[in-house]
């Protein structure tokens, strides 16, 4: 069964979409993520397959009595689990969410209409491309490709593909596409406050740069202040040369600042990309 994908106006609009959704599909959903190690075949409800039953309560229980508890009380009462989890959200978003989403939600609502605009003028390449680096188009056009850790296939030309804007998930990329299911992609909006993070293959190319003993050695000078080439060659007893090549790389990965004082070129190490990298690092692997 596919479940329905466009996000509707309202909570009580979700809420209600939800409550539409048999007890066997729900509980699937539920499971899905905790209690799952594959999301690229389907599997059976946990209410009709004593199997799945005694998978789900393994695999909860693994993560702790809580977890198991839950689980449990899922499998024995959905339809009054079902009610609670609703009412549990009707109240958060009167204690948390109302406020926030109308701060937000303009924001929101602007950025997917600029997506929809880019994908009726430029196509689906470039508004997964402009959504998040980690989504790319498949060269024949048919799949969607996300550069995560979990390994999984989808396609938007079945049943579509839905985008959803979150102000919340940064930086991460939470996408959908077990088999049955619409794919669904949920990105990041970039906060104004926030730069934007760097790409992978610009924080592979920053680390291999520092990898080098002399490269972290001249960082070490530069990080205290501007240096010029000769400066620098006198300091380590290498040549020019060698100075310039190791210097060509640190700027390469855009580690390293440079201006003209008269005749002599300075160099200094770009301490805010340098503070960034551990932080772009996570980015990177955890989007």
């Amino acid at each position: 069964m596919l479940l329905p994908a466009r996000p509707g106006a309202t909570l009580d609009e979700e809420l209600d979409a939800l409550d539409r959704i048999d007890d066997e599909t729900y509980l699937t959903a539920v499971f899905e993520i905790t209690c799952s190690s594959s999301y690229t075949r389907c599997r059976q409800s946990p209410l009709v397959d004593a199997g799945e039953r005694a998978r789900v309560r393994e695999m909860a229980a693994a993560r702790g009595p809580r977890q198991a508890a839950f689980a449990d009380r899922m499998l024995d009462d959905p339809d009054g689990l079902r009610v609670w989890l609703r009412r549990l959200l009707e109240d958060c978003r009167q204690a948390f969410f109302a406020d926030t989403w109308q701060r937000v939600g303009i924001q929101l609502a602007a950025d997917a209409r600029h997506k929809s605009e880019l994908l009726q003028r430029k196509g689906l390449a470039e508004a997964l491309t402009a959504a998040s680096a980690a989504l790319s188009l498949s060269e024949d056009g048919d799949r969607v490709l996300v550069d995560k850790l979990a390994a999984g296939r989808t396609t938007a030309s079945d049943d579509g593909l839905t985008l959803i804007p979150t102000a919340f998930g940064w930086p991460h990329v939470t996408v959908v596409y077990a088999p049955g299911w619409h794919p669904v992609i949920q990105y990041p909006v970039a906060s104004p406050e926030l730069p934007a993070p760097a790409a992978l293959e610009l924080v592979q190319r920053r680390m291999e740069a520092l990898s080098h003993p002399m490269r972290m050695r001249l960082c070490r000078t530069l990080a205290r202040g501007p240096h010029t080439t000769g400066e620098l060659s006198e300091a380590y007893g290498i040549t020019p040369p060698e100075v310039s090549r190791h210097i060509g790389v640190l700027k390469k990965a855009g580690l390293l600042t440079t201006r003209r004082r008269g005749r002599y070129v300075l160099h200094q190490l770009e301490l805010t990309a340098v503070s960034r990298l551990g932080t772009d690092f996570l980015e990177s692997v955890l989007r």
